[in-house]
């Protein structure tokens, strides 16, 4: 019975939520582009982000990573990260508008020829980037260079807001594969074919294996190296990165990850992210639980699973 009770008050309270981030976004939408997207930067920095205890969160990820950082530059990016979480929200709301600028973003790096060769011989390609900057930007900017990428998502906890979410990245671009078995073998598939799978893989993976971050344990992912090694596929860090006007980006294709043992492919990637980070330091989404089970009992049967190099590309990312 107090389970009863403990569902329906989840359920209510993400009703509620719901109600309240949706009728925000739809009132900022009347707003011109170039004011709404600033605007709910805006309202979730000094508004949702202290009542919702993220910019404590911020805080805390600081102090575990960067316990000498100034108390200036904490509290800066303890608005700023916010800011750029909105500010991405937003603009997903507004996929026309958003879709149209983000397109004509410029595409360099030294692993541009990379894929664009791979593309030409019909290999497949993983581009691997994280919640760092726009990566919905990075998306629409490869699109325009010609590629098809479908993309692998994990979906929102919040059920009822997760349906409008969805909704929105799918007017972005498709195709979407929702996280789960059914989605790796619609993503495995695409692969298979050639395609171009984009995925994010700087989350709190409970299936994952502790590697280093930002000099701290954070359970991760191996799935893009397992998924580029199974499948021939070059691995591709691109990044989004979102110009000093907040409304216009530059993307960045680093040169591939070269394949060999997935703990050390992924722990390149883990570095890769962490330099681009520490030179955009507001444009990384410090709001996320990264380390909550870097230490404790997944982190050791992650450890033990590290340790004993097993492996399984069909496992969920």
């Amino acid at each position: 019975m107090r389970e009863d009770k403990d569902a329906l008050k989840r359920r209510v309270g993400e009703y509620l939520v719901n109600l309240s981030l949706r009728a925000m976004i739809l009132s900022l939408g009347i707003l011109p582009y170039r004011w709404r997207i600033p605007a709910l930067g805006w309202i979730t920095a000094r508004i949702v982000a202290p009542l919702a205890g993220y910019s404590e969160r911020v805080r805390k990820n600081l102090a575990l990573t960067m316990p000498d950082m100034p108390e200036r530059d904490v509290r800066r990016l303890m608005r700023a990260v916010p800011d750029n979480a909105g500010r991405n929200m937003m603009e997903m709301y507004s996929a026309v508008k958003f879709a149209d600028r983000a397109r004509r973003s410029p595409v360099t790096g030294p692993g541009l020829p990379d894929i664009q060769r791979a593309r030409t011989e019909g290999r497949p390609i993983i581009l691997v980037t994280g919640h760092f900057g726009s990566f919905n930007a990075a998306r629409m900017a490869m699109i325009e260079q010609g590629f098809e990428i479908g993309a692998l998502y994990r979906p929102l906890r919040n059920r009822y807001f997760n349906v409008h979410y969805t909704k929105a990245m799918e007017h972005l671009s498709r195709p979407m594969f929702k996280q789960g078995r059914r989605g790796m073998m619609q993503a495995t598939k695409h692969l298979r074919s050639g395609g171009t799978l984009a995925i994010l893989n700087d989350l709190n993976t409970p299936g994952g294996v502790p590697l280093d971050f930002f000099g701290q344990p954070a359970l991760t992912s191996l799935i893009t190296a397992e998924l580029a090694l199974k499948f021939d596929a070059l691995l591709v860090p691109v990044w989004g990165i979102r110009r000093s006007n907040g409304l216009d980006f530059d993307v960045h294709v680093e040169a591939p990850i070269p394949p060999g043992d997935p703990i050390e492919m992924t722990r390149e990637f883990n570095a890769r992210l962490e330099a681009q980070v520490r030179q955009n330091m507001d444009q990384w989404f410090w709001i996320h639980l990264r380390w909550k089970d870097g230490t404790g009992e997944t982190a050791e049967k992650g450890a033990a699973r590290l340790a004993a190099q097993v492996f399984d590309p069909g496992d969920d990312p």
